[in-house]
């Protein structure tokens, strides 16, 4: 069985301290902007009911970020179902707000890696909408336009288009954060706000940390005597597993409005500022609640032959399942007949599909 690290290389303190009310965007009511653009490309209006007032006007200070606002939801909900398609917990979607119903707010695993992964998914967007000069607020990175190499790495200079990966951080923080005041670490436990607060932070510095480094190459006959170079954000997809194997790495942290917790947290290390946390064990996702707006696993498809969380030994929960025995109907044996069309046959299988009872 495979085997993940929790480990991290570099550590830094926690330099957020937040007022006592959560923050505005704590719900993240405008993730439906994604829910609803995986069906409607329409342009997102600064008056829809999913901003917050202080996301409004913003909005209406800089409304040709707000498609990069709608594609950044419409990121990280994807990459959630993505990453979690075979876990109990699907990250399953409501069309109507709260779309992710009470994990947005319960404070558990869920919870941080949905904090994270929209805050990293509203990064790239407007990171990437920059370098492909939609914007007339942001551009290419100019810091590291015709800037010299790292030491010790001669032959090359940056060159190109690097994102600006630092107005998207930028914009993040300021769309979902609000105001935050700076110290030097976070001590006595967290708040439903603090833990927000860092979550967001880690999901941005999750797109840092994944972003790579191009290079062409420029000299006589082929040769690769100087180098340009500029740094780019990764696919989305490469940020969800990093995020996910965050989440499989979370830490549990005291509630901070507990006396008992406060004195007990005082006494553990500072929390990493790239991982995870948590305040609340995450519910039992193997039955349907409908207060908390968990769907269970019944119905759902499993693989019998697997080992994995997708197997119906787990993802069932020790409640069996049913056979189910399928006929498909796909195309086959295709040729290209000149001309100019591909002739297929029409070919039948059965197959069994295994669901949750």
């Amino acid at each position: 069985m495979e085997t993940r690290s929790c480990g991290v290389r570099n550590t830094w303190t926690l330099t957020l301290l937040l007022a006592s009310v959560s923050p505005p965007g704590c719900t993240a009511s405008w993730v439906s902007l994604g829910v609803s653009s995986l069906g409607s490309p329409e342009r997102p209006s600064c008056s829809a009911p999913p901003l917050s007032p202080r996301q409004r006007d913003l909005c209406r200070k800089q409304p040709l970020l707000m498609p990069s606002v709608q594609e950044g939801a419409r990121l990280a909900v994807s990459e959630c179902q993505s990453q979690f398609r075979h876990e109990r917990w699907n990250c399953s979607v409501r069309k109507e707000p709260p779309v992710f119903g009470h994990e947005m707010t319960s404070g558990s695993k869920e919870t941080a890696f949905l904090q994270a992964v929209l805050a990293a998914g509203l990064v790239h967007a407007v990171t990437r909408a920059c370098s492909q000069g939609n914007m007339t607020e942001c551009g290419c990175d100019a810091r590291l336009r015709g800037g010299g190499a790292p030491q010790g790495a001669e032959g090359w200079h940056w060159g190109g288009c690097s994102d600006h990966i630092q107005y998207g951080i930028w914009f993040s923080r300021r769309f979902i954060d609000g105001t935050v005041r700076n110290t030097t670490s976070v001590r006595g436990g967290f708040t439903q706000s603090s833990a927000y607060m860092h979550n967001s932070e880690a999901g941005r510095q999750a797109i840092v940390r994944t972003m790579s480094t191009h290079c062409r190459c420029h000299g006589v006959s082929g040769s690769c005597a100087v180098k340009t170079c500029w740094k780019t954000v990764a696919p989305f997809e490469r940020v969800g597993v990093y995020l996910k194997e965050r989440y499989e790495c979370s830490v549990q942290v005291s509630d901070r409005s507990k006396k008992k917790s406060r004195r007990k947290e005082q006494r553990r290390p500072p929390v990493d500022a790239q991982q995870l946390v948590f305040i609340n064990k995450s519910p039992n996702y193997c039955l349907e609640d409908v207060r908390r707006g968990v769907a269970g696993t019944r119905g759902r498809r499993c693989n019998r032959t697997s080992s994995g969380s997708d197997s119906c030994v787990l993802l069932c929960c020790g409640r069996g399942y049913n056979t189910h025995l399928v006929r498909l109907v796909q195309r086959c044996e295709c040729k290209f007949v000149w001309c100019c069309y591909v002739h297929c046959h029409r070919c039948e299988s059965m197959n069994d599909m295994h669901t949750c009872k």
